[in-house]
């Protein structure tokens, strides 16, 4: 909101694990009037009754919402690239499967290529090389730095 000016409208591609982080976004995004593009890998798709909440949510709200496996479908003309830890705290013992599952999924300027002209990017941190490369961390679209710091008032 504090970079478009508003939220109305914007579309968010969510690219990686069906975490909390993501199940948060789900239940905000369509009463915020945001769309949402969700790419998992199959076997980490978020929580089905959160799935069912945000189907409701989005009919009600006007707003669209896609499920996929594919990560540059959902980055397709998304304003907010986002994605989050793909090992999670009581997850270590998952890395090896996981890290195989995740294969395709690091965020990169290739991946950005099929968002929308004025695309940002999000990590709630801290983050791992593998799930978004240093081009887009560290690049004038990356907002990470400002999401921490605006997460720090709420501390």
């Amino acid at each position: 909101q504090e970079h478009y000016g508003g939220l109305k409208g914007l579309t968010m591609a969510w690219i990686g694990d069906g975490n909390n982080v993501l199940h948060s976004f789900m239940m905000s995004a369509a009463k915020l009037g945001m769309h949402l593009r969700i790419a998992t890998p199959r076997g980490f798709e978020p929580d089905l009754r959160i799935t069912k909440i945000t189907e409701q949510n989005s009919k009600e709200y006007g707003t669209k919402l896609l499920l996929t496996t594919d990560p540059l479908e959902a980055a397709d003309s998304a304003n907010v690239l986002v994605t989050d830890t793909w090992i999670s705290m009581g997850q270590e013992e998952e890395k090896k499967e996981r890290l195989q599952a995740f294969q395709g999924y690091q965020i990169t300027m290739q991946t950005a290529k099929s968002a929308a002209s004025n695309w940002t990017f999000l990590h709630c941190l801290p983050r791992k090389p593998e799930e978004v490369d240093d081009e887009v961390f560290y690049s004038p679209q990356s907002l990470v730095f400002q999401e921490a710091e605006n997460r720090k008032w709420t501390i």
